[in-house]
């Protein structure tokens, strides 16, 4: 069986870290698939999806991560091309990645005590970020 579904989420620019999980495992229980896979995937080049602790402190060190390697107060290649400035967006993007796939077991996904999906939005500005979820399984 095949079970696919799409969210919305509003986020900030700038690293906006958001906890879908709960989200994530509505649509699982929706589905009824007990056993299977599920993909989340994020639609564009300047967000992406991951795994995480979501709690403050975490949360923290993962913007001042991302700012220290991909400093958003200078300049890139793509700036140039586009008059944007939001060429570290999408290098942070690129870096986590746009999915990932999680196991799903008796109807839950499976996931570590302390983990959660998360969706990280890296643009200069908030947006509507639009999620395809896909679960595979019976």
């Amino acid at each position: 069986m095949v079970y696919t579904r799409t969210i919305i989420i509003s986020t900030q620019g700038f690293c906006d870290i958001v906890d879908i999980t709960d989200q994530i495992q509505k649509i699982v229980k929706e589905s009824k698939i007990k056993e299977g896979i599920c993909s989340i995937f994020v639609l564009g080049s300047t967000a992406g999806i991951t795994t995480m602790e979501y709690e403050d402190g975490l949360i923290r060190d993962l913007k001042e991560f991302f700012q220290k390697t991909i400093p958003q107060d200078r300049s890139y290649y793509h700036d140039k091309t586009w008059k944007e400035a939001n060429g570290f967006s999408h290098l942070r993007a690129s870096l986590v990645g746009p999915s990932i796939t999680v196991s799903i077991n008796q109807t839950e996904l499976n996931l570590g005590t302390w983990q959660q999906i998360v969706l990280l939005n890296f643009d200069n500005r908030s947006r509507e970020r639009k999620i395809s979820v896909t679960l595979i399984g019976d």
